[in-house]
């Protein structure tokens, strides 16, 4: 999300909570329950140049965040129970499920103590490439580059380009000029371009995935915390939709063979890579749906409703990012009024 939609967007959540809409938005609202979406949960390192913001909130507020789920009325339960519900012929108290993507270190060392001492549930979302220390966080390298240069170099879109990144300012304008470009592009020409950024920084573009990322050992050790389920999230982590479809079904598949043969258990869930319009549509819903996974994720927003029993390879999340950490939006995403009114705006033709 660009600087100026985070700006309107938090100004729209803003006067939601003041006009009070949490509180009178009507039941049918609620829907069933939410499935919320995290990536790093850590400690805030107060860095003038961080990008990647949006993917991490502090232990303390995903702390006070389970409370406040609880005291809504929400039942904490466990991807497989999630499934159980949407599809269930009768609405009972509504549920929360805790989902976090990518399978990082830091989710084990300050996310996990926070769900034990509540007893709840969590499901991470494991790319099998970024556990066996092979694959390429390229959101991570971009961003680790561009703050060790004072000035980058990109091939984007057959386009020599330069950069200056002298300042914080400056090398946020660079990552989001280039973020978007490759993002756009997608698969084929990201990677050379992010290899070459790590060159130029002088590490390999592994070395964060490495660095961040539980190894199997670590993951198997996890595994013991009844709490704990795991879900696959592809192979290498990539935008499947920008894949031709053989390769798309291979990367979903071989993300859950190889977690399934290395953990010992059986992989019944699934989180879109980027998860967005652009990154998973209806050609990898059918693919999620025909090799046989209970739910697939998405990152659109949204709680989950009883129509979703009938497409649960395609679910809606609510995301807790690390430039919304407070209480009052998490008590307007459970009463869904951002997204009903987002539902209303949305053109008819919409997909």
């Amino acid at each position: 999300m660009s600087g100026l939609r985070q700006l309107v967007f938090k100004s729209g959540l803003d006067a939601l909570h003041l006009v009070g809409a949490h509180r009178w938005m009507p039941p049918p609202a609620k829907g069933r329950g939410a499935i919320f979406m995290l990536h790093h949960v850590r400690p805030w390192r107060g860095e003038a140049f961080a990008p990647n913001r949006h993917l991490e909130v502090t232990p303390e507020f995903l702390d006070r965040t389970i409370a406040r789920v609880r005291e809504r009325g929400f039942d904490l339960v466990t991807m497989d129970e999630a499934h159980r519900r949407i599809g269930a012929a009768e609405e009972g108290s509504p549920f929360a499920a805790f989902t976090l993507d990518d399978g990082y270190r830091d989710n084990a060392l300050h996310a996990v103590p926070v769900f034990q001492r509540h007893g709840c549930p969590y499901t991470i979302y494991v790319a099998s490439d970024f556990a066996e220390g092979r694959g390429v966080l390229w959101w991570v390298v971009l961003a680790e580059a561009i703050r060790r240069l004072a000035a980058a170099e990109a091939v984007l879109g057959g386009i020599p380009r330069r950069y200056e990144t002298a300042d914080a300012r400056a090398k946020g304008r660079a990552f989001a000029a280039i973020y978007a470009d490759l993002l756009r592009d997608g698969e084929p020409s990201r990677h050379p371009a992010i290899a070459d950024l790590a060159r130029q920084a002088g590490f390999a573009p592994q070395a964060p995935c490495r660095e961040l990322c539980m190894t199997w050992p670590e993951l198997a050790a996890l595994g013991a915390d009844p709490l704990a389920t795991f879900g696959a999230h592809t192979r290498s982590h990539p935008m499947l939709a920008k894949l031709p479809a053989v390769d798309a079904r291979a990367e979903i598949l071989e993300g859950r063979t190889v977690l399934e043969r290395t953990l010992g258990r059986r992989i019944e869930h699934f989180a879109y890579p980027v998860g967005n319009a652009a990154a998973a549509g209806p050609r990898e819903f059918a693919m999620v749906r025909e090799l046989g996974f209970r739910t697939g994720v998405t990152t659109r927003r949204g709680l989950v409703h009883g129509a979703h029993a009938a497409r649960a390879e395609c679910l809606p999340r609510v995301s807790l990012n690390g430039h919304f950490q407070a209480l009052r939006y998490v008590d307007l995403f459970l009463s869904g009024a951002p997204f009903a009114l987002a539902d209303r705006l949305r053109p008819a033709d919409a997909a």
